[in-house]
């Protein structure tokens, strides 16, 4: 969490150029507020799930496929928080305070979202993997959507450029929004093949992310 912590820190303030930036601060406020208390919450009740979470990204993947969306989800991630930075440094599009702050809220709901999510599904590794003993949930949010993880993560990526104060932000957040769809449909494939019911699973929920679209 400090290493994301400072990723996203320099990926804003040093594009900005500034510290003096509050749309940024109110956001990384709600954000690794978000982040914290899920994990004081998994640390207390679920370590098992804490401890698949702790390898991510593109080199934890096991397969070729996953470490090249993982590399490009990474770019769009970090694209969001420079392209919106510079964006309001240069002033290239103007968000009016009040859609940069309802969507600090959509982006704190977003986080309870994943609370939820968490909550329902201990075997949500940060890598595309079958766990021993791992099942397949059927309840819940996973009964409206396969992937409600992926869900919650479209909602605070899709508001993050416009709680900074940006509307171009919104590009890399589309493309972070077109790489999550590709990892979904290519988590299905590898899922499909070594879990237990999850074929039957996918025949009973149609969506993957957004009910009724996709």
């Amino acid at each position: 969490m400090l290493f994301l912590m400072i990723c996203m820190g320099a990926a804003i303030f040093l594009p900005f150029g500034s510290l003096v930036y509050p749309l940024a601060w109110v956001y990384l406020i709600i954000f690794f507020t978000g982040a914290l208390l899920i994990t004081v919450y998994l640390f207390v009740f679920d370590k098992h799930l804490l401890q698949s979470r702790l390898a991510a990204g593109p080199l934890a993947e096991p397969t070729a496929s996953q470490k090249l969306i993982q590399a490009a989800a990474s770019l769009a991630f970090i694209g969001i928080y420079v392209i919106s930075a510079l964006d309001h440094k240069y002033l290239w599009s103007t968000v009016p305070q009040p859609i940069c702050f309802l969507s600090d809220a959509l982006c704190l709901l977003a986080f309870v979202f994943l609370f939820f999510v968490f909550k329902q599904n201990t075997f949500l590794s940060a890598k595309i993997e079958v766990q021993d003993q791992q099942r397949v949930i059927t309840t819940g949010l996973y009964a409206v959507v396969r992937h409600p993880m992926y869900t919650g993560a479209l909602i605070l990526m899709l508001f993050t450029p416009l709680a900074l104060g940006s509307f171009w932000g919104l590009i890399p957040s589309l493309i972070l929004v077109i790489i999550i769809g590709v990892r979904a449909v290519d988590e299905e494939h590898q899922l499909s093949a070594g879990l237990v019911g999850y074929k039957e699973y996918c025949s009973k929920v149609k969506y993957r992310l957004i009910p009724f679209i996709f």
